[in-house]
């Protein structure tokens, strides 16, 4: 499934939308250190333990509208975080560090997919300006799954013996499960080795671009709902966002979502998603007091009747 030119189809019902709310302070946007072919700085913190594989990074070929993430990817892990009560962080850190101990987990890639126009053909009022056709490649799992059935998320998965370390990872399981030409991509950056303790996976998001992609579809539907490339402006709405957490958990565990017609984006994704609109200066004042829980925000997926 290709994404609709208007944007329209990936718009919250607006029976749904969010109550206005002031502005938060941005926090500091700072520019970061600068990636190489080796990943994330070391200065930042970063685990890397993982090999960071032969294949080169290539920032220098990402438009001048994506800049301002590109330059400033170290800064990702930071704006994941604020998010975070500290005693939540400090659960959080407390099970990267015993994973950490016991070598539990095993690696995994996800390939954060940037489509639009380059920058001599971009729409905005200067070249660094984010133009409006920008989008960002995700699916959404089969609900017949044993594990995060119907959950959206970044292409990608577990990594293979063979695999060129984790940008390998990322374009291998982007090809299988969406049917994109890797050859028409090009790895920028990659942001810090996460471990996600409910999974127990390592995993190292892989930012990348392409000014055109080429189709993308399902390729095997017992694993794979949608594939779509969702406009970024439906991130960026503040009528699309929300706060949600597991039912086994309590409101602390809150994290940042996206109710969009065909998907909730929440968890890891929705978490990498909002800190990129944070670092790159994307972001718009939304509403963090609207906290649902995972079911009842699901139940509102497609649900343009619901009157809040």
């Amino acid at each position: 499934m290709t994404r609709g030119d208007d944007g329209g189809d990936w718009t919250r019902p607006a029976t749904m939308r969010a109550t206005e709310w002031p502005e938060e302070e941005p926090g500091n946007a700072t520019k970061g250190a600068r990636v190489s072919a080796g990943g994330t700085p070391r200065s930042l913190g970063a685990d890397l333990t993982h090999s960071p594989g032969s294949i080169p990074l290539t920032p220098e070929l990402g438009p001048s509208w994506l800049r301002p993430l590109v330059d400033n990817v170290g800064q990702v892990p930071e704006a994941f975080r604020r998010r975070l009560p500290a005693d939540v962080l400090a659960m959080v850190t407390a099970a990267k560090a015993t994973a950490a101990l016991r070598k539990n987990g095993r690696d995994a890639a996800v390939l954060v997919l940037f489509s639009g126009p380059p920058s001599d053909q971009a729409d905005g009022a200067s070249p660094d300006a984010l133009p409006e056709d920008v989008d960002l490649l995700l699916t959404v799992r089969a609900s017949t799954l044993r594990h995060h059935a119907g959950q959206a998320a970044f292409p990608g998965g577990a990594s293979d013996p063979e695999d060129d370390g984790p940008v390998g990872t990322a374009l291998r399981e982007a090809r299988e499960e969406t049917g994109i030409d890797t050859d028409r991509l090009h790895p920028l950056a990659t942001m810090e080795r996460t471990f996600i303790a409910p999974s127990g996976f390592h995993v190292v998001p892989v930012l990348a671009y392409s000014a055109d992609p080429g189709p993308v579809a399902v390729v095997d539907q017992a694993e794979t709902a949608i594939v779509a490339r969702v406009p970024l402006r439906a991130f960026i709405n503040p009528a699309n966002r929300l706060m949600v957490y597991r039912d086994y958990l309590t409101r602390r565990f809150a994290g940042p979502a996206f109710l969009l017609n065909e998907m909730l984006v929440w968890g890891f994704t929705g978490q990498v998603i909002s800190a990129m609109l944070d670092v790159a200066g994307w972001a718009k004042p939304w509403d963090v007091s609207d906290v649902r829980e995972l079911d009842e925000a699901m139940a509102l997926v497609g649900d343009e009747d619901d009157a809040r």
